[in-house]
Parts: C-alpha cells; structure tokens; sequence
C-alpha cells in the first residue's frame, strides 16, 4: 500500500489511504496521512496565493478595454 496516496474525507474528516470516499466527499490525493489532516490549511492557503495572483493579474499594465493606452 505504500504507492497510494491519501485523501481527506471532508464529512468524517478523516484521512483515508487510497480512494474510499465518494469523490463529491474527499480532497486530495496527498502524499503524506498528515498532509491529508491538513487539508483544509493547504487549500487556505492555495487559495490566498492564487486570490493574489489575481489579483496582480487583473491590475497588469495594458489590462484595460482600450490596451492600456492613455
């Protein structure tokens, strides 16, 4: 069992090795059982990081209906 990875069960909030949970129930895979418990943190944090990359992105030079010009 060592090659599968671990998932998050969003419901039970439990880590589980390979796919148990109905896809709609789980996160992941993960690489480790405590990165699977640390689901909800990892995904704070994506989405912080890809909310700041948006928003660098929708404030890039040129980025207006008219190309940036004045």
């Amino acid at each position: 069992m060592a090659d599968k990875q671990w998932y998050f069960n969003i419901n039970t909030e439990r880590a589980e090795l390979g796919p148990q949970s109905p896809v709609a129930q789980r996160m992941g895979p993960y690489k480790s059982r405590q990165d699977a418990l640390n689901a909800w943190e990892i995904v704070r944090k994506r989405n912080k990081a890809w909310d700041q990359a948006d928003s660098e992105w929708k404030h890039w030079p040129g980025d207006s209906p008219d190309g940036g010009r004045p």
